[in-house]
Formats: structure tokens, C-alpha cells, sequence
């Protein structure tokens, strides 16, 4: 949520946020969200069924400043996940040997925490044969969390908050830049809310959906328009189409 509070809301509203507008921020894969205004932001909602157990996060803070401190660092301003990230001057190669360590202590902790946990194809069940947390890896970092947590639950808290507004709205647009982000599209299309993906990284191949996948390329742009360039221009295309 300090993300999305500094680098999107604060912006916005020295921007000039009309006085009616609300926002509402989904953060960490759903399990912490907040609405703001522009007269700032409200109270922040962390869903605590969903949340790392607090002494193996202090476990993995204690991990990274002993032994990795040089190649990454623990993202303090995480709520219910933890998420242990790459030093930015920090070759991306040597980030990921390091990484390959890291999440196998990671994992091994979990065990001594008496915890189920999987990464990528391995999984380690707790003493009832259940696996509740997943340690996932990135290029740039590792985040450790809830294996209910997920884009999907993301998209479902966004319709609930906007239900309590009493808004249904017509159509939806999701914006990712991983397959992974495909799961908010997915998740309302399977319950009927009319949607179309915008895939900014597309490099990885676009997979055949029920629903329309656009990139920017749909805008008559250069397929080298990626991340935020093509996330901006769809923003500027809705925004053109809306106000005419």
C-alpha cells in the first residue's frame, strides 16, 4: 500500500483528484486493500486469515540481514506477505544465484515453522498434508505468502467494494505484464462481468482466452511499446473515448 499511496494517490490528487472521485487500492494479491479520496486515504483493511505467521516473517528478516544482505533486502512496508527484493545496483545474474539459496533456506524454514509451503514444483505439506503458503520467485525478487492470495482474489475484492458503492459496472479492462495477471480477466469472465486483458509485456506469447486480449499494438502502435508506455497509452485511448 506505501506504493500505491506515494507514487499513485499522492500524484493524483496534487493533480487535482475531483472532490467526488473514490479509489479504491488492492494491494498484495488481495489481502490488503484501502480507498482514498482526495482528501487522502482511508483506513487500511488487512485480511490477518491470510497473513504470514509473524515469527517466521521476523525468521526470514533475521535470515536476509545475516547472511544476503549484500544482494537484497526486506520489503518493510509489506502488510500480510513477505517479500525479500533485489538491491537495484545488484547484476541481475547475481541476484539470481543468490536467490536460489535464499528460497531454499526460505522453504527449510518453513519446515522448522511446522509449515506447508511450495515453490514452483516442489512441495513440502505440513504434518496434516496441507500446503498454505507458497514462496514465489521473480526476476527481481521473492514473495512468500498465502497460496489463496492471488490476482484473482484481487479482481473479486474490486467488485465487492465497488458493489457496496452500488456499482456494476459495464465492462471491465485488466492490465498486466505476467501470465499471472491474466487471472483477474479470468476470474470475471468466469462470473460473467464482460472483460478484455491488456497484455503491456506480451514477449512471453499471448495465450488463447474466451475474452479479448488486447497489447499495444491494437492502438496502431510499435510492438516495442511495452510496460508502462503501453499501459499509458491505453489509459489515454479510454480516457479520449469517454470524454468524446
Amino acid at each position: 500500500d506505501a506504493f500505491i499511496r506515494e507514487q499513485v494517490m499522492e500524484p493524483m490528487i496534487a493533480a487535482g483528484m475531483p472532490a467526488g472521485t473514490v479509489i479504491h487500492a488492492i494491494c498484495e494479491k488481495g489481502a490488503v486493500w484501502f480507498s482514498y479520496t482526495a482528501a487522502g486515504a482511508g483506513p487500511i483493511h488487512v485480511d490477518h486469515e491470510l497473513a504470514v505467521p509473524k515469527a517466521y516473517a521476523d525468521d526470514v528478516r533475521r535470515l536476509v540481514a545475516e547472511d544476503y544482505s549484500t544482494h537484497m533486502f526486506f520489503d518493510e512496508t509489506k502488510r500480510a506477505m513477505v517479500s525479500v527484493e533485489q538491491h537495484i545496483n545488484v547484476p541481475s545474474a547475481d541476484y539470481l544465484a543468490e536467490q536460489e539459496l535464499f528460497d531454499a533456506e526460505a522453504v527449510g524454514l518453513m519446515a522448522r515453522h511446522g509449515l506447508g509451503v511450495v515453490r514452483l514444483d516442489h512441495h513440502a505439506p505440513d504434518s496434516d498434508d496441507a500446503v498454505d503458503y507458497r514462496v514465489d520467485p521473480t526476476i527481481i525478487s521473492t514473495d512468500i505468502e498465502s497460496v489463496r492470495l492471488g490476482k484473482d482474489l484481487g479482481a473479486s475484492r474490486a467488485v465487492e467494494l465497488l458493489a457496496a458503492q452500488g456499482i456494476t459496472p459495464q465492462a471491465w479492462r485488466t492490465v498486466g505484464d505476467s501470465r499471472t495477471d491474466y487471472a483477474m480477466a479470468d476470474w470475471l469472465h468466469h462470473n460473467d462481468h464482460p472483460v478484455k486483458h491488456v497484455d503491456v509485456r506480451p514477449a512471453d506469447g499471448v495465450p488463447v482466452k474466451p475474452y479479448d486480449v488486447l497489447t499495444a499494438t491494437d492502438l496502431g502502435l510499435g510492438g516495442d511499446v511495452i510496460h508502462d508506455d503501453a499501459g499509458g497509452a491505453f489509459l489515454r485511448s479510454w480516457r479520449e473515448a469517454m470524454v468524446g
